[in-house]
């Protein structure tokens, strides 16, 4: 069994289930890179300090880089009874060091150590969501540049409501998409400050140098007081929240998936690289994975924080799991959801016919009264009586002769019919925002742009 570092206190080993219990390397194991690259920055600024020799920091240096390098090719591998991350690194490199290993942790302790390498390790993980959210984006911009005029149906209450375009219905989903990214932008800039130097949780005697160490690792700044670097995992929450809202958008998306794959609705079909199929039942092609993202993301919206005293406490241990956790499925379900996207195929026609049922351009028929002088509520009315007709009469606003219009109101003429036709509806529909294919072109070229600024921003 590996020997704690913290030996000395107790004059009684711990009992072998408590150390099961509080071990927490199976996890936090995944940190050994930014526990190694948080170590070198600070064994560079003990040099450098003059705290411990500049050649004994130059060893460290070297031993830490050597450690990495065993562990990335598998040379070395966990000590799975080490109780973290930080104990094993250390471990290791006085194994390997002798004497001038155990100089590492001067002016350190495991909980500025910690708070530092889970701070690095999400920097690095909001990268990758990051990256995935960006080609998710991309995808659809480019869904919705191919399908600019595909007429389909809006809903609302999911009644088919107004006229509106899959492209159109692509942009909304980007949209949400882009604030994602900016939650993930605000969250790093709040979680890239530097708890290291602040130590247990009052800080050293040592003369170090917290401005150094924050540069080398690429932080904005140390943070200011030390009780809040070490106790501080806001961040954790305030990540967690951002893919939970993240997974909610995928999870909204993935409910339309599956009834648009409906026989239903048939508006889609999913690859089969993209798709399962029944045990028994042999006709049957299921959206499993999409299925599956409704069921993380409530999974993901569970994860969280409890109020907790200052500063550091072992429950704070617990913050990895559930971030981690959290981390992991929004990667899996990116992964997983934009080359399902870029492989569906859209059944345009299909979309087209449930648009031209459900009366969906009856408002624009009462704007047409609108447009003549009539006052809305006035044309609303009227418009209403029309539908009502048609239901009993069993035919459509554009099957409806135009007598039977103009004893509704002598303000309907023949030019009714291209009024109230599917194209017009959607292409007279040129306000900002809206599912003309114009302004949809316009929703796209911003959002490119948008994306563009904070790729390069």
């Amino acid at each position: 069994m590996a020997e704690m570092m913290w030996a000395g206190r107790s004059s009684q080993g711990v009992d072998s289930r408590v150390n099961a219990f509080n071990s927490s390397i199976a996890f936090d194991g995944r940190m050994y890179k930014q526990d190694i690259q948080g170590s070198i920055a600070h064994a560079t600024m003990l040099g450098e300090q003059g705290i411990i020799s500049m050649s004994d920091s130059l060893e460290l240096i070297g031993g830490l880089k050597e450690i990495l390098a065993d562990i990335e090719s598998g040379k070395l591998q966990f000590d799975m009874t080490a109780e973290d991350i930080h104990m094993f690194i250390e471990a290791e490199l006085t194994k390997r060091l002798g004497d001038v290993g155990k100089r590492l942790h001067t002016s350190r302790s495991r909980n500025d150590q910690v708070a530092l390498d889970i701070r690095l390790y999400l920097r690095d993980a909001i990268g990758e969501l990051r990256e995935l959210v960006v080609s998710l984006v991309r995808v659809l911009c480019n869904i919705a540049d191919e399908n600019t005029e595909t007429i389909m149906p809006g809903y609302t209450h999911l009644q088919r409501a107004q006229p509106i375009t899959f492209g159109h219905h692509m942009m909304a989903y980007a949209q949400m998409l882009l604030r994602d990214i900016e939650r993930f932008d605000d969250t790093l800039r709040r979680m890239n400050v530097s708890p290291l130097g602040s130590c247990a949780l009052a800080g050293t005697t040592y003369h170090i140098n917290r401005d150094r160490t924050a540069e080398l690792l690429g932080m904005s700044a140390p943070m200011v007081n030390s009780l809040d670097g070490v106790s501080d995992r806001d961040f954790c929450i305030e990540l967690a929240s951002a893919i939970s809202i993240c997974m909610m958008h995928l999870s909204r998306f993935s409910e339309e998936i599956i009834m648009w794959c409906s026989w239903e609705f048939k508006f889609i079909e999913l690859s089969d690289r993209f798709s399962t199929g029944s045990s028994i039942m042999p006709q049957k092609k299921n959206p499993d994975v999409t299925e599956l993202i409704r069921g993380k993301t409530a999974r993901v919206i569970g994860d969280n924080m409890k109020g907790l005293p200052l500063a550091y406490n072992k429950d704070m241990q617990e913050d990895k799991e559930a971030i981690f956790d959290a981390v992991d499925n929004l990667k899996l379900c990116l992964t997983t959801f934009i080359p399902m996207l870029e492989t569906m195929t859209l059944y345009k026609d299909n979309m087209r016919r449930a648009a031209a049922k459900g009366f969906i351009n009856a408002t624009d028929c009462a704007d047409y009264l609108v447009k003549k002088g009539m006052p809305f509520r006035t044309a609303y009315k009227i418009t209403g009586g029309l539908v009502a007709h048609c239901i009993e009469l069993g035919t459509t606003l554009e099957e409806l002769p135009l007598a039977d219009y103009q004893k509704q109101s002598e303000l309907f003429t023949e030019d009714v019919y291209d009024a109230i036709s599917l194209d017009t509806c959607v292409k007279e529909r040129k306000s900002f925002g809206g599912p003309a294919p114009e302004s949809v072109k316009t929703q796209i070229a911003l959002t490119r742009k948008r994306l563009e600024e904070l790729c390069n921003g």
